[in-house]
């Protein structure tokens, strides 16, 4: 294997013009994707747009005080970075528990795992960036009703145990 920082894939005919890098722009991205009621998913990176074959991304805004419907991605794992706004996830059989998390932070959530996005602020939309580990949006929307009070759980990762 050589050294020399090229590896054995074979440069394309148009020497990666047109099958390098992609620069998808802010105002370009494809609301057609698959949505759940509260929240507004637009796609950036995924197989029909660049040809993607291992990841979907695009963006999430969810309007001061909405909620969204419960749902949960398949066997997808995902993504979600903070930009601006708060925040709040509940997830479980019955959505029993409840996090939060601001501007920087990140969110993983596992694969079939129901959960629901809420924006816990009334004035400000939850802008967010969102990454799956599949090409194409999986979204199955569940018919769950929210309990009343969530049990809190504090983000906890290996690195900041409390």
């Amino acid at each position: 294997m050589p050294h020399d920082g090229h590896h054995s894939h074979d440069t394309p005919p148009d020497g990666w013009k047109h099958s390098g890098v992609r620069v998808i722009p802010g105002d370009s991205l494809d609301s057609n994707t698959a949505q759940t009621p509260g929240m507004n998913r637009a796609a950036a990176i995924n197989l029909a747009r660049v040809g993607a074959q291992k990841i979907w991304a695009g963006t999430v805004h969810i309007h001061p005080n909405a909620k969204t419907g419960a749902h949960h991605h398949g066997a997808l794992e995902s993504v979600i970075y903070i930009v601006s706004g708060r925040a709040r996830m509940r997830w479980g059989e019955n959505l029993e528990y409840v996090a939060e998390a601001g501007p920087g932070d990140f969110i993983f959530v596992p694969p079939y795992v129901p959960h629901q996005e809420i924006n816990a602020s009334t004035d400000e939309t939850l802008q967010c960036v969102l990454v799956r580990s599949d090409n194409e949006a999986v979204v199955v929307n569940l018919d769950i009703e929210p309990v009343e009070k969530p049990e809190a759980v504090k983000w906890i990762d290996p690195i900041h145990k409390s």
